[in-house]
């Protein structure tokens, strides 16, 4: 029996083969779990590494072939009423979620000349607002739902360091990273445990060979990340032997030298 046998997870942002949110998909399945994950291919084909056309259905219909339920929905995490909408969907599909993976991001490369403030509000609505009132959210719901029981989890993906390049997504992960410890604390007593996941450089798509070359020469072991690097760590975190970890931000980047 999968160690996530009988849970409901929901995981944003899962809309590309190479994604970290597919691979988070797929060992969450792999271990029992239904699957409820949400897509924006707009910000794909527009702002981010290339749309995967009907990726979604694909991976909805690998994740069915492993014997569990899956639903899915397009969905832009900036709305807001996004989260109500995820949770009513899962709900009405699936039943009450006890997984949270907060994955979905936008990022858009700025440094100190470049940007501005629909910029920085871009990245707050999409990496802070939108998954923080969905964490909320699917904590009052799981609250109402299993009064008295544990095992809830909230997983979010971050990001941080030195990269100048980079401020809004940086400093929108941030945000992230600052408020796991608190949320873990006040969540605690209602049975969910809070952790964030750093990945470090992950080839998710949009490294080209010289990208990764060089990357390559940063990691003791010679070789960048993968998303399923992430995928088995999200998995542990969302089992029952996770836990006794909360309000953790675990750097799970093999090492990683460029830091």
């Amino acid at each position: 029996m999968g160690i996530l046998k009988g849970k409901i997870a929901i995981v944003t942002g899962a809309s590309r083969s190479q994604g970290i949110g597919s691979a988070i998909c797929l060992r969450l399945a792999e271990a029992g779990a239904d699957i409820f994950f949400t897509h924006w291919s707009n910000y794909d084909e527009n702002e981010g590494v290339g749309v995967d056309e009907g990726y979604p259905t694909v991976l909805s219909n690998q994740i069915k072939n492993m014997g569990v339920r899956c639903h899915h929905m397009e969905i832009d995490l900036s709305k807001l009423d996004a989260p109500t909408n995820i949770l009513n969907r899962t709900e009405e599909t699936l039943g009450v979620a006890s997984v949270l993976v907060n994955n979905a991001t936008y990022e858009k490369l700025v440094d100190f000349r470049t940007l501005t403030a629909e910029v920085l509000d871009r990245h707050y609505q999409i990496n802070n607002s939108g998954p923080i009132l969905l964490s909320t959210e699917f904590a009052k719901r799981f609250e109402k739902a299993f009064p008295g029981k544990s095992g809830g989890r909230i997983i979010n993906l971050v990001s941080k360091g030195p990269d100048p390049n980079n401020l809004a997504y940086i400093a929108s992960k941030g945000m992230i990273i600052a408020l796991t410890e608190p949320l873990s604390v006040g969540l605690a007593p209602i049975g969910i445990t809070v952790n964030s996941v750093d990945p470090g450089p992950t080839d998710s798509g949009w490294m080209d060979k010289s990208t990764k070359a060089s990357l390559s020469q940063l990691f003791p072991t010679g070789n960048v990340g993968t998303p399923d690097d992430a995928a088995r760590l999200v998995k542990f975190l969302a089992s029952d032997e996770s836990a006794w970890i909360t309000g953790q931000v675990i750097k799970s980047e093999g090492g990683f030298l460029g830091r």
